[in-house]
């Protein structure tokens, strides 16, 4: 049973105490029960998640082919909830599935036969590395800055834009390790000068770090749901700068989805008005439902960008404190002493030579976190309380110490 709703939104130290004051909205996930330290990757639904997916199926039943009108609404409802994130951005949202496919579309649109070079980091998510590999096989020139170390990152990025460069793609969170990326205002300028377009990652800023495009108010952003949102798999978004013109090559029916009844010009590729420059084709719209209940559930709780970086910026301090108090050896695991609190996303990273082997005996012990190389990765997530963020840092000591479980 679902239980009823709170009038008044939560507090910080309400989501400090034991229990948390938000756990008992994800009953089906156990979250009180389980020390889930994976939020930066999938974070818990909320039960009112299921109610979503349940009237997805409902009106499926009821009104068949004619759901479609009301999977928009809902649809619309969850590009307004990402358009808030991305502090209130004019512009066009598109949904899809994923960011591969928004991210290929975008770079399909791009002019690289007479720009044939992309300006990037060495830090992006798959989405964005992958397929910048795979062209680089074809011959685009594509330019990997390092990530590390992220301070001055930006201006590094933006140094190496020229007027050969189609777009700069970078992220504001790096994935890796939860640092914050500033100063991205000087690659949107850089971009604006040789005329290159700027895509943004903010998938790990949205529902964690509070998100601006005040200073590059001409970038496209890209961002999802299935980690700090809660909207599980499905969610993700484009936002398109206002009065784009661009075309992209690889496209879907839906881009033209509201004019298929218009009379067609021969060789001509029509593109739809607003967020359907770059749509997609048919989807399960489910993904729809359970994002708008969320999003809802969420503004309910007051749960805001702004809350929810408090809450983040906590809950990664204390893992910090945490540790620090343990006193490891650091030659098996450690923390990088120089970064700022104020510098960190949404999870701590720390190194570790086998975080591989560390993470696997962490995940024995009932905690899950999990590893990319060397780094070992903390995520929290709002409906944690501080005794469990110290209790699993505590079983780290001991999975680190090679101490046996005990009885």
């Amino acid at each position: 049973m679902i239980p009823p709703r709170p009038a008044s939104p939560q507090s910080l130290e309400a989501l400090k105490a034991s229990p948390n004051a938000l756990a008992e909205y994800y009953q089906s996930f156990g979250v009180s029960d389980r020390l889930l330290l994976t939020g930066h990757s999938h974070q818990a639904w909320p039960d009112v998640a299921f109610e979503g997916q349940k009237q997805a199926w409902l009106d499926a039943a009821e009104h068949a082919d004619g759901k479609w009108a009301a999977a928009g609404e809902k649809a619309d409802r969850v590009a307004e909830g990402f358009r808030r994130l991305m502090g209130g951005c004019d512009g066009d949202i598109t949904l899809d599935t994923n960011t591969h496919g928004l991210i290929v579309r975008f770079l399909s649109a791009l002019p690289l036969r007479e720009r044939p070079r992309v300006v990037t980091t060495d830090g992006e998510f798959h989405s964005i590395r992958r397929q910048l590999d795979r062209l680089a096989e074809e011959g685009i020139e594509v330019v990997k800055v390092s990530a590390d170390p992220a301070r001055g990152l930006a201006e590094r990025v933006a140094a190496e834009v020229d007027d050969r460069t189609a777009c700069v793609m970078i992220s504001s969170v790096l994935f890796g390790s939860g640092l914050i990326v500033s100063g991205l205002s000087a690659v949107a300028e850089a971009s604006s000068k040789h005329g290159a377009e700027l895509l943004v990652d903010a998938y790990h800023s949205l529902g964690v770090v509070p998100f601006s495009l005040a200073g590059f108010e001409r970038a496209f952003v890209v961002g999802g749901g299935y980690k700090y949102l809660q909207l599980g798999e499905g969610n993700c978004a484009l936002r398109v700068p206002p009065n784009c013109t661009l075309r992209p090559v690889i496209t879907g029916w839906f881009a033209e989805f509201a004019e298929l009844a218009a009379v067609r010009r021969p060789g001509e590729v029509p593109y739809g008005k607003g967020p359907a420059r770059f749509a997609g084709s048919t989807y399960d719209p489910t993904s729809h439902y359970r994002g708008a209940v969320v999003m809802d559930f969420f503004a309910e709780q007051g749960l805001t960008g702004e809350f929810l970086r408090a809450v983040s910026q906590h809950q990664v301090g204390l893992l910090a404190q945490s540790f620090a108090r343990l006193d490891l050896d650091p030659s098996i695991v450690r923390l990088d002493g120089e970064v700022r609190l104020e510098e960190r996303g949404g999870f701590l990273a720390l190194h570790a030579p086998d975080a591989e082997g560390l993470c696997a005996a962490l995940l024995e012990r009932g905690v899950r976190t999990d590893s990319r190389g060397t780094a070992l990765r903390f995520g929290p997530a709002p409906y944690l309380s501080d005794r469990q963020i110290v209790d699993a840092m505590d079983i780290l000591a001991e999975v680190a110490r090679g101490e046996k479980r005990s009885a």
